[in-house]
């Protein structure tokens, strides 16, 4: 059980420190090497893990092997579009000017009714009002729908807006944070001023922002929603 624990112990850092090397994109969008290399070290590590019999340095040496490797295909893909292409594939159009192009739905091993199910999740319903659509290397659907249906923007209305910037946090867990309230050209009179607007105040407040526009948004520790309403029987 000892022997366990530590082995076990080992590879979980052994793991952390390959999954550092690769970078955090081995966290979020993986290329088909990168989730080929993830599984196999994963299934390396379990097995020499449990299998008590076998040499350890044979483990830590595999995995060595794949996370070093999986390191060396992303640094040259960063250099070389061509041995890029080759391991992450290329983006394929689906849908040009509301057709949908069956040779890359087959090339791609995609039927229609998952094009279907990956529209809908990008609330398009009707291939027809798409005026591209393409699959991306890492499997998710890039979608431009024709003009006629796209929203209007202000910009559609030749209409100038002021610019925004990020809402900035000013209270957490009811300390008002002084640095970022700099950054709003705010006082702290001035946020005890609105809070006590609003009925409250600072050591009452969870978490509260100021926008661009010095509108401050907040929540407080003990949120209390009114329950729903009894409705009186008729005898």
């Amino acid at each position: 059980m000892l022997q366990l624990v530590l082995r076990a112990i080992i590879f979980l850092v052994m793991l952390f420190l390959i999954t550092k090397l690769v970078g955090k994109k081995q966290l979020a969008e993986l290329s088909f090497f990168e989730y080929v290399s993830g599984i196999t070290i994963g299934s390396i590590a379990g097995e020499v893990i449990m299998g008590l019999e076998r040499n350890i340095w044979h483990g830590i040496n595999a995995i060595l092997i794949f996370g070093i490797a999986t390191y060396l295909v992303d640094a040259v893909s960063i250099k070389s579009k061509k041995f890029r292409d080759l391991v992450e594939g290329k983006a394929a159009v689906l849908i040009e000017d509301g057709k949908i192009l069956e040779d890359n739905l087959k090339k791609e091993k995609y039927t229609i009714d998952e094009l279907n199910a990956l529209l809908r999740q990008k609330n398009v319903f009707k291939a027809a009002d798409v005026e591209f659509a393409v699959l991306e290397a890492n499997g998710d659907l890039s979608v431009l729908l024709k003009k006629e249906h796209r929203p209007l923007t202000p910009k559609d209305l030749n209409m100038k807006l002021p610019r925004e910037r990020e809402a900035i946090t000013v209270i957490m867990d009811g300390i008002i944070l002084k640095n970022a309230l700099e950054k709003t050209g705010k006082t702290r009179s001035w946020l005890e001023k609105q809070l006590r607007s609003k009925g409250t105040e600072v050591d009452k407040v969870f978490f509260a922002q100021v926008d661009s526009s010095d509108t401050i948004t907040f929540d407080l520790f003990n949120d209390h929603f009114p329950g729903p309403r009894k409705k009186k029987m008729n005898n």
